[in-house]
């Protein structure tokens, strides 16, 4: 940005310090808008002029700023915030101040921060905050009932029963809670420093503890070699709880009779990890939020299963923290293929 016409007489030193200010601004976060006493713009940094452009939300940003301005030349401060349409929503936070003289202003500044996504953060802890007092009240309300239940009860089948609801609901709020650390560590960047692990054992150790469990449920599960050279470069334990996690979901929501089949390969430059079901499927409009904290298509059946709504989530920021993503293919009563994709290396963990 050139220098004000107002300020290109200035000697040699006060055009470089006028230049380093507006350098200054530049690199701010914040849109800073300047006036003189009449209300010309001085100056207006990097952020703010890309406020200022043909879209009809970014002109009404610019009105905005210029009637803050005007205010603050009253001698007064003013804020506001800005809901803007252009295309998508977006927020902005406009405070100005006088600048000069308390009686009369010499002029006055705009600052003009953009918090849409900390708005949408703010709404997304929210719901998280909301939805885990949900989740949590309902296997504690359960434990309370039983409890009062079983005081006094003297039937020795009946307190058999509750004491193994008891258990169930205890190892469900167990679950919750190990499921909501293993997801805040992930989200604040997993475990450790990322090495080189191969795919193999990753797959291997995912499944061992599952086949008990499909057995019990009538269920196939069928699992592919995998080559040894397909190595990626992270977090053993997260990526096994990702697999794990997939693996679980597939058993839960198949019917006894179908089958589960977890394989991997190399497609490009990515490790595919998959996990195959013959189960209920996911309808097609639910398919873009069950990465979601607590998101449940059916959550009956969830909450039958022990289910805690947070393993897909875990799934998710496990592929985000490695470069990689997660994908679905579901069709309703057919089955779900979940696809794990990291970027693969050929670096092998080293021998000794």
């Amino acid at each position: 940005m050139s220098a004000p016409a107002s300020l290109g007489n200035a000697g040699p030193r006060s055009a470089l310090l006028l230049a380093l200010l507006v350098e200054a601004t530049d690199k701010a976060s914040q849109g800073i808008v300047v006036c003189d006493e009449d209300g010309t713009v001085l100056l207006r940094n990097a952020p703010a002029r890309e406020l200022v452009n043909a879209r009809d939300g970014d002109l009404l940003a610019d009105k905005a700023i210029e009637a803050a301005l005007g205010r603050a030349l009253t001698g007064s401060y003013h804020e506001e915030t800005l809901d803007l349409y252009s295309p998508t929503r977006h927020t902005l936070e406009i405070r100005a101040f006088p600048l000069g003289g308390e009686g009369q202003p010499m002029g006055a500044v705009a600052l003009v921060e953009d918090v849409s996504e900390l708005r949408r953060l703010e709404a997304v802890r929210r719901d998280f905050v909301a939805n885990l007092s949900h989740e949590l009240k309902t296997p504690l309300g359960a434990l309370s009932l039983l409890a009062e239940t079983l005081d006094g009860e003297e039937d020795p089948d009946v307190v058999a029963r509750l004491t193994a609801r008891v258990g169930a609901e205890a190892t469900r709020f167990s679950r919750i809670v190990d499921d909501l650390l293993d997801l805040s560590r992930i989200e604040a960047g997993g475990t450790g420093t990322l090495a080189p692990v191969a795919l193999s054992a990753v797959l291997d150790e995912a499944v061992d503890g599952f086949y008990d469990q499909a057995t019990s449920r009538g269920i196939t599960l069928q699992v592919s070699p995998l080559s040894r050279g397909l190595w990626v470069t992270g977090n053993r334990r997260d990526l096994v709880s990702a697999l794990a996690n997939l693996v679980d979901n597939a058993i839960k929501y198949s019917e006894p009779g179908a089958a589960v089949a977890v394989g991997g390969e190399r497609r490009a430059n990515r490790a595919c990890l998959w996990v195959r079901d013959q189960g209920i499927g996911i309808p097609r409009r639910d398919q873009e939020r069950i990465f979601e904290r607590f998101y449940r298509v059916d959550r009956a059946r969830s909450r039958s299963t022990g289910g805690t709504g947070l393993g897909l989530a875990i799934v998710r920021h496990v592929a985000a923290y490695h470069g990689g993503d997660v994908t679905v293919e579901s069709v309703e009563g057919e089955g779900s293929v979940f696809t794990l994709r990291i970027p693969a290396t050929d670096q092998e963990l080293p021998h000794g």
